[in-house]
């Protein structure tokens, strides 16, 4: 993936417009869910047991962007309304979790 060449608000929802010119849209709740951090997946010890967090399946309805920031050149870091912004979402995740969503 060689990265976005715009990202807009649009509704309820995230339109990245990708560098080849495809364009995918993004719940903003639904990125909440799928964020790929610790704090949503929930971390676990060397041999697996679960040792913080864990918000898999929670409800993250009404909650919304408020801003993001480019990572490098291969992710963006999304902001959201309920103060969680430490998901770090490569452009590969992003693709992989549109596709799921069609």
């Amino acid at each position: 993936m060689t990265g976005f060449s715009d990202i807009q608000i649009i509704g309820d929802e995230v339109a990245i417009r990708w560098a080849d010119g495809s364009d995918d849209f993004f719940k903003m709740d639904r990125l909440r869910a799928l964020s790929p951090s610790a704090e949503t997946l929930g971390e676990t010890d060397l041999l697996g047991n679960p040792i913080s967090g864990n918000q898999k399946g929670k409800d993250f309805s009404g909650v919304k962007v408020t801003g993001w920031q480019q990572i490098g050149g291969y992710a963006l870091q999304f902001h959201f309304s309920d103060g969680h912004k430490t998901g770090i979402y490569s452009y590969d995740y992003l693709k992989q979790i549109a596709s799921q969503a069609s």
